[in-house]
């Protein structure tokens, strides 16, 4: 728009906001004038926490913030007592400013629990003292008071509900509004409450702006919000309470005194809101910017990240070169960073480029209908609702619907289905009532559906025979290659151990999954890999819906592959996912995935090839190998015909850059057996030698300089005996030359009958 405003005379451009930094919008665009039109609102007069302090009398102390999470989440409880190492950016800042003030005017029990206050706690106790003094002393009206979240929420009404003044429903009505629950939930916060009963409703800052609650006298801000920001350096978005700005917290502020003269209770000091920041981030700053990169380059701009610095406030390059870095991993764009034909397929539809490119899969393989609803839904809120009082019953509903494939995408899919049977009979309502479901949600799903298909039946990708189209779509292995191709690299590994289960990612190490996913309710997973479409760091990363899939759908459907040193050996993603196959069937999956992507290529440049004609028996080849992996064990191990040497034993585990202990422990884990455990002795020689330990086997390495050295030579005398390609083994029982077969299978715990059927 700026460097189009000087060519076009006649355009006349208008900015409008309640809240924007009008000075810096102006300043932008050379100068150019504004105008401030006063809105009408009601006095309110502002609280801060010394206010609120010397006109409660509450006493603060170091146990009486501490906000109680309950039993389920002792953690997070407990997480307040520790001491934090390091100090944050917006801990030093309040600091600064406690630090400047020196609060003479009031008294000294108000000075001494200032000196007490804790910022980084939401300050339970303390809002329940301020609730107490509105319902005892104030006027009558209801109160607004702001969370971060729903954890905040339902554990702050838990313990209102056990006071004995605020948990009367006699003479107080507790009502909750959050993001997650049901339309008709939310609508309860305008009810008036009964005549002499004070209305109190606990929010996030969705009731910040555009809420208007009628009966609202009294705000209660915590000070804190739960804001999305990008995490450029691990390309992570995170999901972190953190301080509001200035201008939300009038916000706030403003929503006591839309219909009459409010009050507001600010849980921080005067002081600490001068110095938050004038203006909230712009999501710009804070977010992925893989759809607005893609959009940039549909315009025919030759550099994103030229045309991207010139913005009112420019991203930073890293966050700009990892979304260059997504689209050309996805094949949007080519390594000149121009727009493939894929590319371009993408950049007409209004989604995330990784859910447009599984839309566009779905089209090509036939099996549209169950992918179109899967991307709906990811394109919407979850339909799924977690009601405050029946949450496990609202997680056995949508286990039901997962009916044990370990796909929270599938239990989409086969809710979607379930509400157009029933709005076909006519019990629509009761069956969203019964499963705990969004009607709302699923009338938005359905009309997005209709908006994919037109966009793909107008690029040629569809056709108009639904029939034809959904040829596949009975093929629930290919819908989960389909998942995979549009998701990846969103790709978590499950690490079996004796006794448990956990999920690591390339870029986060060990992650967890929402509560609310059904792949969360199982003790094991028989995959080897779940694909998933968002992480988000909280207190950990966690990851949303995910979808379990099988070695042969990520070779096919996943990223790039190339050969490891060792034959059979194929890597993805840098090496993070290591497959070892038979030589032979390795070079034929290469083969196949190379051909597969050369057809779909065909197809994206011109849409009007039957591809099921001119690939038909390479898709059904594709088709058998997704269908057909059983997932009996994580890798498959073949015989290495030729033998190499002793003496490169170390290069072959070394020279690609691979440490071996880390390879070692891949493979440990990945076949389901805790780490191995490594014992070093200090020889008289001054030199170091190590012994590696795993499921009662022992290695022991040569002597070497140093610890580190020792560690990495035992762990190649103990590959050298799993991948055979030594007959020096260390085992003291086996004196015969190991087989690569039996040696792998005893650590799968497998029987060498119970081979994958194409090893």
């Amino acid at each position: 728009m700026k460097d189009l405003l000087p060519r076009r005379r006649d355009l006349r451009l208008v900015l409008m906001s309640a809240t924007l930094n009008a000075e810096l919008f102006s300043n932008y665009f050379g100068g150019a004038p504004t105008f401030h039109i006063p809105g009408f609102t009601y006095p309110v007069r502002a609280h801060f926490l010394e206010d609120v302090l010397e006109m409660t009398g509450y006493k603060l102390s170091s146990f009486n913030q501490v906000d109680d999470y309950g039993q389920d989440k002792l953690w997070k409880t407990q997480k307040q007592l520790a001491p934090r190492k390091r100090k944050n950016q917006i801990t030093a800042l309040v600091e600064d400013a406690l630090s400047k003030s020196s609060f003479e005017n009031y008294s000294p029990k108000t000075r001494d629990s200032l000196s007490s206050w804790t910022p980084d706690c939401i300050g339970f106790n303390l809002i329940e003292a301020v609730l107490c003094h509105i319902c005892r002393k104030e006027r009558p009206g209801a109160v607004l008071v702001f969370m971060t979240g729903w954890e905040d929420i339902s554990c702050l009404r838990d313990q209102l509900k056990a006071h004995p003044l605020l948990g009367d429903p006699n003479r107080v009505l507790l009502q909750t509004c959050h993001g997650s629950m049901a339309t008709s939930e939310q609508k309860l916060i305008f009810d008036r409450a009964p005549p002499n009963v004070r209305k109190i409703v606990l929010a996030t800052n969705m009731a910040e702006a555009s809420i208007t609650i009628n009966d609202i006298v009294f705000v209660v801000d915590c000070g804190k919000a739960k804001e999305t920001t990008y995490d450029a350096l691990n390309n992570t978005p995170c999901l972190l309470p953190s301080w509001i700005s200035q201008a939300s917290a009038r916000q706030r502020r403003g929503r006591a005194g839309r219909v009459q003269p409010g009050e507001s209770y600010h849980l921080y000091p005067k002081c600490v809101y001068e110095a938050f920041s004038e203006y909230q981030l712009p999501e710009l700053l804070r977010t992925p910017l893989n759809s607005l990169c893609l959009q940039i380059k549909s315009l025919q701009v030759e550099s994103i990240g030229e045309f991207l610095s010139s913005a009112l406030q420019a991203p930073k390059p890293r966050a700009v070169q990892n979304a260059i870095g997504f689209l050309t991993m996805i094949g949007a764009l080519d390594e000149k960073e121009n727009l493939t034909n894929l590319g371009k397929f993408l950049s007409i539809l209004p989604v995330d480029p990784k859910l447009g490119k599984m839309l566009i899969m779905g089209a090509i393989f036939r099996c549209f209908d169950p992918v179109l609803t899967i991307v709906a839904g990811l394109s919407v809120r979850d339909p799924f609702l977690l009601p405050q009082d029946k949450r496990d019953l609202a997680g056995t509903a949508k286990s039901r619907f997962s009916a044990k494939d370990y796909s929270d995408h599938m239990a989409l899919v086969r809710a979607y289905e379930g509400w157009k049977d029933a709005e076909r009979e006519g019990s629509a309502y009761e069956y969203c009532w019964r499963n705990f479901l969004s009607a709302q949600t699923l009338q938005a799903i359905h009309s997005l559906r209709k908006q994919f298909s037109f966009i793909l039946k107008e690029a040629g990708l569809v056709d108009t025979d639904a029939s034809i189209n959904n040829k596949s779509s009975h093929n629930q292995s290919l819908v989960r290659a389909v998942i995979c191709s549009g998701l990846f690299p969103g790709i978590a590994s499950v690490v079996h151990r004796e006794t448990s289960m956990s999920f690591k990612t390339m870029d986060d190490g060990q992650v967890l999954l929402y509560a609310n996913s059904v792949n969360a309710r199982y003790q094991t997973i028989p995959y080897p890999w779940l694909v998933f479409g968002e992480k988000v760091k909280v207190n950990a990363v966690f990851i949303r819906d995910s979808t379990g899939v099988s070695d042969s759908i990520l070779i096919l459907f996943g990223g790039t592959l190339s050969n490891g040193i060792q034959a059979g050996h194929l890597k993805m993603l840098d090496g993070y996912v290591d497959f070892f196959l038979d030589p032979n069937l390795a070079d034929c999956y290469l083969k196949l995935k190379e051909e597969l992507d050369k057809l779909i290529q065909k197809k994206l440049e011109d849409p009007n090839i039957d591809i099921h004609k001119e690939g038909k028996y390479l898709m059904l080849a594709v088709q058998e190998l997704v269908s057909g992996d059983q997932c009996e064990g994580r890798f498959v191990f073949g015989r290495d015909s030729r033998k190499p040497k002793a003496s490169n034993d170390e290069n072959k585990f070394t020279k690609d850059g691979t440490n071996p202990k880390s390879l070692l422990q891949t493979l440990l884990m990945r076949a389901g057996h805790s780490p191995p455990k490594y014992k070093t002795k200090h020889l008289k020689t001054n030199e170091f030698r190590a012994l590696v330990e795993f499921k009662g086997m022992q290695f022991v390495g040569k002597p070497k300089r140093n610890k580190q050295l020792a560690e990495r030579d035992a762990a190649i005398e103990a590959l050298a005996w799993l991948t055979h390609t030594s007959d020096n083994t260390q085992h003291e029982d086996d004196k015969s030359p190991p087989d690569v077969t039996d040696n792998m299978l005893k650590l799968l715990g497998k029987r060498r009958k119970s081979k994958r059927r194409f090893d």
